[in-house]
């Protein structure tokens, strides 16, 4: 998914400052390994 349909899913306000907050989240999860980033800008659960 791409962050902002991350934020539609949660039904967050859709911004351009609220998207990059989320994108930076969902890079902050890819350190953590639990998120992979398959092509730039689109993020999913590793092994999916």
């Amino acid at each position: 998914m791409r962050a902002r349909a991350v934020g539609e899913a949660n039904d967050l306000p859709i911004t351009s400052s609220s998207v990059n907050n989320l994108r930076l989240k969902l890079k902050r999860l890819i350190a953590r390994k639990i998120l992979v980033e398959t092509e730039p800008g689109l993020f999913t659960r590793p092994g999916q």
